[in-house]
């Protein structure tokens, strides 16, 4: 959804920073793209982008534990069973939002239960504007496809749903509303 959102911000006029982790996407014409790799990466990017943004939309899906350690060879087997221990990474949304000052902070929740309930719980924590909700569980929505259906929860209680359709017509409605929001 996120090549989706970048590519409608750019019809629309945008200019366009895509932090983007490594995708099978071909990047939107006329986006300034920014790889990274890690969650690290990610956060010192978005971190050195935040201050000059109007409109920060954060799609990723970045991971919220990472295995505590790592090995530079193969782990075999021993014949008994293995644990892997987590930590959690920095919260990159919570981390810039602390120091939101006049942003509009659009985030993302990728839900498999309890959508909207989620979704809203985020939208507090995580100190965002609006949250767009979409269940990734549904079969023909959401991850690995081109359809969507999202609903777009503000800070202010707003409610809207948008879809089933394709994920660009969905970005360009979430965007011309997003436009609307920064323009008043």
């Amino acid at each position: 959804m996120g090549y989706a959102m970048a590519e409608a911000a750019i019809k629309r006029g945008w200019q366009v920073d895509l932090v983007s982790g490594p995708v099978c996407l071909t990047s939107p014409e006329g986006a300034v793209v920014h790889p990274v790799i890690t969650g690290g990466d990610m956060l010192r990017e978005i971190d050195s982008l935040f201050d000059q943004c109007h409109i920060l939309i954060m799609t990723a899906a970045v991971m919220d534990y990472r295995p505590r350690s790592f090995s530079q060879q193969k782990l075999k087997k021993s014949g008994g069973t293995s644990t892997v221990e987590l930590d959690p990474v920095v919260d990159i949304l919570k981390t810039v939002t602390s120091r939101k000052s006049n942003q509009i902070v659009v985030a993302f929740a990728a839900e498999t239960e309890n959508l909207e309930a989620n979704a809203k719980k985020k939208l507090i924590v995580k100190n965002a504007d609006f949250i767009i909700a979409n269940h990734v569980g549904q079969a023909g929505s959401g991850f690995e496809s081109d359809n969507t259906e999202v609903t777009l929860l503000s800070a202010r209680g707003e409610r809207n749903n948008f879809g089933p359709d394709s994920k660009l017509v969905i970005a360009e409605i979430l965007i011309e509303r997003l436009a609307q929001e920064f323009t008043t």
